[in-house]
Parts: structure tokens; sequence; C-alpha cells
């Protein structure tokens, strides 16, 4: 507590030095005086804004690559997380609904992201969901891949920092423009769209300027993404008759992601400089994510078939350790030969059909205000604010089940599987019964955050040109609730009671939205209406026999979060010319945060033992566990510019990423054995884990030879400490051994790696261009990442990084000229590893077996032409190749998955006045 005293004292003495921030980005760029004491910033064109982000990328202390809008409410992709995928060394997924996500810096995901220099948040986790924000509504992203003093804490990858558009970078005056986009895609068969506007003024008079801007933008989308997959492998020896020798799926089946959502977003912003200097601001910020969907199974339990026939054997094989399911043994186990199958059928198996029924939703705001202030020497900011993010999610699962007489498989028909179930029996709505459950899987999460910055720059002379100092308070709340898994079992025992045996309407049942093209040659099945579960969960109940109403909140899965940061940093920025002229400058700081939490849950806690009961059995107990921690981060960095065209640059950094809520949280959640000879499972989290911490370091080389055109090569190095892993290890309670699954802090990794990345229009480069050539650009980059697991006796040494790929590059053709603006672009990541596959069937003497997604690439297009100064019309596409993620299990011979991303096509109209 004295410690936390003193770390106060210090942080409010720095504060009244610094008196006020709405960004310390905003330090990146200092505005320049001029007549109106505002900067006005005007980008218009792909030129202008590729030569902003050269110069962003050119002028900053930091390693920092730059996306910059082309114009009002035209981003260069459709979607924030798309643009981010062509900066050097971040690499994407695509989700459910079919939406570029989920980026990561360098092969780490624990990205810190802000908004205008504000950390932002999606619920009760860390990170934000890129996909929320709308690309319409940004004016640029700065992706910083190195740490200084002045940045927020709490990314290990980087930060990333999306700004809004504010009017008083607008010209004097009213600004109007708007924007429609209207796209077609070609699994949903149906046509969307986004909508948007934005009216800014900038006004002034005797008592200084002044602005005022409204943005407001509307999505309407549907989606569909169908997925096949084959199960694990599994030995046939181990199970039906006739699959002797041959490595096998447990089951197969596919998935269409099917649905649609809505996104609403509205922001504000309100500036004022009066005529002493002194600017006043206040911002707002709302967006929200609505979503009706479903994901429809067809499957078949294949390993749980009468017989199998018609096996037909690759010449992939080997031994195999095989435990006695069938599945990847121990040492302890014999050894099979065994060959990788092509194809087989099942004889009388069971098929099942399956809705999961989803409604989820996030909404989000964000509302700020505060000064900026220069006089004399000084320069500073204050800014204050809040933000409320509020995410639910409500899932209802019936599965209906029939026997069928065969199913026909194929493992790997050119990288992915294919079913057939002649006849096709799922089409056919008779005979069908309950299995399995009833799920209701319902969350609730609600994260805020109350923050302070202040900020002060002090200029000086000498070798060190600026003093930079400043503290920041943050107090952040995060509430999560959740249903109990599972749920209640079908009527009658598994796959015993008639659908239409308990009164349900005809219509209960009805044909699946949509199909799956390598299943039963694209044609539709029978499915439990989506739409019924949803408005009549409270009929279910009373078939399966459930309580009334929504299930109760799981004490187990629940959790509380109260954390306050404190944090404070001193910076230096020097500079220095030598008699050759060349210059260097940089910054030499450091950043103290000190973090405390509280996190309330449910733990197993023992009873004290007594005499009647001496070893009495752990009980479900509220837990509140208090935890923190201080950390010092220290930043060097070194620019030194050899030519006016050419410089070298340096940084070190230390860095961390703060353990997830979820993973904090004390409760434990385990099934009660009803098989005794399988091993229960469980899994809870750790409130002591400690913060991921990383030492960074970059150099770069760049030569901007030209406007609007430039060269950069960048090698970084990265190690981590206190990475956070997922163990299982057997925890004993009420006298039964259980696999507890719980993160811990244990890993330790090292990243390095190259990026090279330019762009260029020839018009610039060539004194005398070909008429041709006019306006014709390229853009690329290319990186290499090459991270191992260096954890000593982990399994895992030696091995990359999850979701990493090796090489990931993008190649594109740019062209500005006579009203025209276009855009052909391609996008590349290498294979990667999804996930580990416990318990995997391997050949002996093996490695761990992973998850690997495929390399894929994606095309993506847009042309615009100006029909007047206002008026832009475009065509835009994007994936125009139709790439697919395909998967496997560890060996490309035997395919896990095949998912069919979106074709799209698009017709935007943009105007400006």
């Amino acid at each position: 507590m004295k410690n936390q005293k003193h770390f106060l004292a210090t942080s409010i003495a720095l504060a009244l030095l610094a008196s006020a921030s709405g960004s310390a980005m905003a330090q990146e760029q200092p505005a320049e005086d001029n007549d109106e004491g505002v900067e006005v910033i005007e980008v218009r064109g792909l030129r202008s804004s590729l030569d902003m982000a050269a110069q962003i990328k050119r002028n900053s202390d930091k390693v920092v690559d730059a996306i910059v809008a082309d114009d009002i409410g035209k981003f260069p992709d459709t979607t924030t997380a798309a643009a981010l995928q062509r900066i050097p060394g971040v690499q994407v997924t695509t989700g459910d609904n079919n939406e570029i996500t989920g980026p990561i810096i360098r092969g780490i995901g624990d990205i810190l992201t802000t908004l205008d220099g504000r950390e932002i948040f999606t619920g009760v986790g860390r990170g934000f969901a890129f996909q929320d924000l709308p690309a319409e509504a940004l004016a640029g992203a700065d992706v910083f891949k190195s740490n200084t003093a002045d940045l927020i804490e709490g990314g290990v990858a980087g930060v990333v920092n999306l700004q809004l558009h504010k009017p008083l970078n607008f010209d004097e005056g009213l600004t109007s423009a708007f924007n429609t986009r209207v796209f077609y895609g070609d699994n949903v068969e149906k046509a969307n769209y986004n909508i948007g506007g934005l009216v800014s003024n900038h006004w002034s008079n005797e008592y200084g300027d002044m602005g005022a801007l409204f943005n407001i933008s509307y999505s309407d989308i549907d989606f569909d993404r169908p997925v096949s997959y084959n199960c694990d492998p599994r030995s046939g020896t181990n199970g039906p008759q006739g699959g002797e020798g041959a490595i096998l799926p447990t089951c197969v089946g596919g998935v269409s992601q099917f649905g649609g959502y809505q996104r609403p977003q509205f922001n504000m912003a309100l500036q004022w400089v009066t005529p002493s200097g002194l600017e006043l601001y206040a911002d707002g910020i709302y967006t929200e994510y609505k979503s009706d969907w479903e994901s429809d199974f067809i499957f078949s339990d294949i390993f749980a078939a009468e017989s199998i026939t018609n096996v037909e054997l690759t010449d992939d094989c080997g031994q195999y350790r095989v435990q006695g399911a069938g599945f990847g043994g121990t040492p302890d186990d014999p050894l099979q030969d065994l060959c990788i199958g092509q194809s087989a059928r099942f004889n009388n198996v069971p098929g099942l059909s399956s809705t999961q029924a989803k409604e989820t939703g996030t909404d989000q705001y964000l509302v700020a205000f505060g000064a900026r202030y220069n006089t004399g020497n000084w320069q500073m900011d204050a800014d204050f604010s809040y933000q409320r993010s509020h995410t639910e999610n409500r899932s209802i699962i019936v599965d209906v089940g029939k026997q069928i007489e065969a199913v026909d498989i194929v493992i790997n028909n050119d990288g992915y599987g294919t079913t057939q179930m002649p006849g096709s029996p799922l089409s056919d709505a008779s005979d069908f019964r309950f299995a399995n459950s009833l799920v209701q899987d319902l969350n609730d999460a609600v994260g805020e955050q109350y923050a302070f910055e202040g900020n002060a720059v002090y200029f000086m002379q000498g070798l060190f040109t600026e003093l930079q100092m400043g503290v920041r308070y943050a107090d952040r709340d995060s509430v999560f609730r959740a249903t109990p898994p599972g749920g209640p079992a079908s009527p009658g025992g598994n796959r015993e009671t008639l659908v239409d045996s308990v009164g349900l309407p005809d219509d209960f049942l009805i044909t699946s939205p949509t199909n799956i093209p390598y299943i039963n040659n694209g044609e539709n099945w029978v499915t439990p209406d989506r739409d019924f579960l949803i408005n009549n969960t409270e009929t279910l109940r009373q078939i399966y026999g459930a309580p009334s109403g929504d299930p109760d909140w799981d004490p187990a899965r629940n959790y509380d979060a109260d954390e306050q940061t404190y944090s404070a940093y001193v910076q230096g920025k020097y500079g220095y010319e030598f008699s050759n002229g060349m210059f260097i400058d940089g910054l030499l700081g450091v950043r103290a945060t000190r973090t405390d939490r509280s996190l309330t849950g449910t733990g197993l806690v023992r009873p004290a033992p007594t005499e009647d009961n001496p070893n009495p059995p752990a009980v479900p107990t509220p837990v509140t566990t208090d935890t923190g921690e201080t950390n010092f981060l220290p930043n060097f960095s070194a620019r030194l510019e050899v030519t006016e065209d050419v410089q070298l640059r340096f940084t070190a950094a230390r860095t961390l990423a703060r353990p997830a809520f979820g993973d904090l949280n004390p409760g434990l959640t385990y099934d009660v054995p009803i098989n005794a000879n399988i091993r229960p499972n469980g899994s809870g989290g750790n409130p002591d884990l400690k913060p991921q911490k990383s030492n960074a370091y970059d150099a770069t080389v760049e030569y901007y030879f030209a406007p609007s055109s430039y060269i950069a090569t960048a090698i970084y190095y990265r190690t981590l400490k206190d990475r956070t892993v997922v163990e299982v290890s057997p925890e004993v309670i009420d006298g039964i051994e259980y696999n507890i699954t719980r993160p811990r802090n244990a890993a330790s990794a090292t990243l390095q790696g190259v990026e090279v990345s330019g762009q260029l229009f020839f018009d610039s480069l060539i004194e005398q261009t070909p008429d041709w050539l006019n306006g014709f650009g390229l853009m690329a980059n290319f990186t290499l990442a090459d991270s191992e697991i260096t954890t000593e006796n982990d399994p895992l040494q030696g091995e990359p990084l999850q979701g990493v790929s090796k090489h990931s590059y993008t190649a594109g053709v740019l062209y500005e000229n006579h009203g025209f603006t276009g855009r052909l672009v391609y996008t590349y990541r290498s294979e990667y590893s999804e996930f580990l596959i416990g318990g995997a069937l391997k050949p002996e003497g093996a490695g761990e077996y992973f998850n690997k997604v495929k390399g894929n690439g994606r095309v993506d297009f847009s042309l615009g032409y100006d029909i007047n100064e206002h008026l832009t019309v475009s065509i835009d596409g994007t994936n125009l190749n139709g790439e697919t993620y395909r998967s496997y299990f560890g060996t490309p011979a035997f395919p896990h998955d095949v998912r069919d991303d979106e074709r799209t096509f698009g017709l935007s109209i943009r105007g400006s006045y």
C-alpha cells in the first residue's frame, strides 16, 4: 500500500505539470501554426492518401505503417480489418459471417486498439472487434509496431490507432458527404447494402475557430458460409467390422452458417479553438451489431456403423500407437500397421440434423471531452473518457436424428472430404427422433471504463529538444454471466421419441435454408426451424422436461472484475546534426504502470475438517482474489537521416499484455461423470496469472526516392515471457480425479523476421513517362515471420507459434488518372498451425500433430470514376478468385474441413460537397 501511495503521488505531480490529452497520438504530428490557429488536412484521391501514409511512416518517431482514407467515407477496403491486412506483418482470418476478422501483428494477437488515442475494447475482452467499426467512418489507421512511453500499455504485438474525422480538419464552411454501396454475395445470392453520411461545419468569429461534425452509417448484410468436414482420424481396426488397417474419420458432416446482421453507427465531434490558442473538444461514438443467424448441421456418427465396406486405402502407411477407442495412444499402447483411407462405405449408421438458433448483439459507446493548450515552450492536453461495451449471445440447440442405410465418404477429394448419403434420407422428414439434449447457451457481458489522460511537452534547446511527460488513470469494471453448459436430455432417452409424436406443428421440421456443395451434391436436408427454437423455447422446455424460463446464471462461470491502472511516463526527444550533414534523432523514455485488480468468482473451497468429517468434500464457494503488479517499460529509438531520401531506424522497447479477465476467473466448471471408464473433465481460471511481457527490437532502412514512392526493409526480433498457455492436470474433487484445464504462465517464445514494403507511381519516377503509363503505380509488401516456442521441457518446444504464417505478401496495381481510380490487389498468407490436436493418431516417432490451415490468397479490386468534382461511381469485388479455407489433421493426406468464403461484387456512389 505504501508503494501504491508513492506511485500515486508521483502520478499526481506529473498530472499538475501536464494538465491536458485528447490523444497521445496527436503528439506524433503536432499542428503547425497558421493564421487561423488550426491545421486543415485535406486528402482526396488514391495518390494523395498513399503520399500521406508514406509521410506518416517517414516522419514518425516509431516504426509505423499507416492507412489514410482516399476521401470522406472512402477507406481503401470495404472493412477496417480488410484494410489492415495490407499492412506488412499483419495477418487476418475470415469469421463465420464471412467478415475479415482477427488481425495479428507479426504473429501475436495481443493488440491494444485505440480510437483517437483512447483505449477501446469489446465486451469484457482486452481486444477490439475491428468489424464493429465501419470503414466508412474512419479518416485513417496507424499500426504501431514499436512501443514508446507515450503509448498506452497493453499490446505486446503493437498498437492500432483508429482515427475518426474532425471538423477543424476541413476547410471553413459547410462540408457534406454521402456514400452508398450495394453488393452481391454469390454464396448467399442476395444483395446487401451499407449507407453513410457526414455533415461538418467549420466557422470562425471573434471567439475563435469552431467546428461540429456528425457522421452516421448503417449496414444490412446477409451471409451464408458452408463448411464440410472430416472429424479426427481413428483406427478402423478398433472400429466397426470391415475397417481393419484403415485410418478413417470418427464422423463426417457439415454446417451452414446462415443469417444476417445490421450495424448502425453514429459519431460526432465538437471543437473550439479560442483566440488564445486553447482548444476545447467533445467526441462521442455509438456502434451496434445485431445478428439473427443459425448454424445448421448435417452429420453422421460413422464409427457407430454396423459395418464398413468398399474401403480403399492410400499408400500413406505406417505404424501407429493406438489406444482402445482407436485414437492416438501412449508408449504403453500397442502398435498397429495402418494406412490412411481414401474412401469407404459405412452401413446402418446414425444420421443427425441440428439447428443452432442464435441471437448475437453488441452495443457500445464512448464519450470524451478535453482540452489542448500551447503557451510559450509548453504544449499540454488533458482528456476524460467513458466507454461501455455490452455483448449478449443466445443460442438454442436442438438435435434430431434417424438411422440411415449407408454413408459413402471420400476422405481426400483434392484437399477436402465429400459425403454422400444414398437416397438422401435426411431430406425426408419422416422418422426423425430427438437426440442428445436441449442446449440453452446464454451469456451476457458488460465492460465499462472511466479514463483520464494528461500529457505535457516542454520544448527546449540543446541535444534534447523535447521533454515529454504524462499520466493516465483507468478504472475498468467487467461483469460476465453465463448459463450452465449442456442441458436436459432428449425426452424418453436419446433417439427414442419421434419428433412428430409430441404435438409440435408440422413446420417444426423444415428444409434447410441453404446447402453444402460437398455433401449429397448440394442437396438440402431437413432440420428444426430456427425461428421456432427462438420464439417457442418454452414449448421445447416442456417437451424436454426443463424448468420454465431461461436457466439461471451458473455461478461457476460468472465473474465480476474491477481493475484500476495507474500509469506515468517521462520521455526525452533528442536530435543532433553531424558535420557531414547527417542528422540523428529519437526518443529515450520509460513508462511505469501499476495495476490493482479484484476479481470475484466461484471456486471450490474445502471446509475445515471436523471430528465427524475429517475429509469434507470441496463445495462451490464465492471467492474474491486481489492481485496487482508494477511494471516499468523502457524504450529507446534512433533515426539517422543519411541523406534527404535515405534514413535508418533502430528501436528497442519492453511491452506487456495483461491476462484476459476470463482466464483470471477463479471459478471451476466440471461435469460429474456418468461413465466410470472415462476420466471426467473440467476447466477453470487462474487468478494468479501475470502479464505477458516482451522485449522488442526493430531496425529499418527506408528510401523515399520520389513523391508517393518508397521502399523499406525492416528486421525485427521479439522475446516473449510469461505467455499464457493452457495446461491439463489431474485434480481430485469429492474423491474423483478430474482432468482440469487451467491457464498458466509458462510459455516463452521468440519471433524474428523481415518485412519489405514499397510503393511507386511511374510518372513520379520517370521524367518522360509514356502516356499509357501515366497514373499507373505498384504497391507490394512481403513478410517473413519465424517464430519458435522456447519453453524448456514443453512438448511444443521448437514448434512455431500457433496462428502464424511464415510467409505473407501483398501485391497490387494502382491507377489514378483521367478521372479514374483503381486498384487490383492480391493478398496471400502461407500455411499455419491453427491448434494442437490432443490425443492425435499419428505415426510412431512423429512430433506433435496440429490442425494446419493451407496457404491461401485473395484477389480484390475496385475501379472508380469521377463523374464531376462532387460525384464518384465505383465498382468493386472481393475474393474474386473464390478462395476457400482448407485445413488438415497433421498431414495433407487427411483433410479436416473446407469453408467457402464469400465472393462479392459491389456498386458504390459517393458524393462530397
